[in-house]
């Protein structure tokens, strides 16, 4: 399991055009089961993913398709965990 955190690197006004490019992106990627949750950071310097990921590799490529990434809107901080207490619904998730 893995927590991303984003951090902007340019203003807002250059965020917001690509946060529908950048949505769409989290749409696929909740879609093939990779991401879990997501929003942004308040104050909105930036944004969190939680992330399902068989390796720091994988989620390397995943982060690489962001249009965020592509455009250098933001820095990716990937933090791996291994959840080991966790409620009963939160482990449907991932087990």
């Amino acid at each position: 399991m893995y927590i991303i955190i984003l951090t902007y690197q340019k203003e807002l006004s250059e965020v917001e055009k690509h946060l529908e490019a950048h949505r769409t992106y989290l749409d696929k990627h909740y879609a093939s089961g990779h991401f879990i949750a997501s929003g942004a950071q308040v104050p909105r310097k930036g944004g969190v993913i939680l992330c399902k990921a068989n390796s720091r590799g994988e989620v390397e490529t995943v982060i690489a398709q962001d249009p965020f990434h592509e455009h250098q809107i933001a820095t990716y901080q990937i933090i791996e965990f291994v959840p080991t207490k966790y409620s009963e619904e939160f482990g449907k998730v991932f087990l």
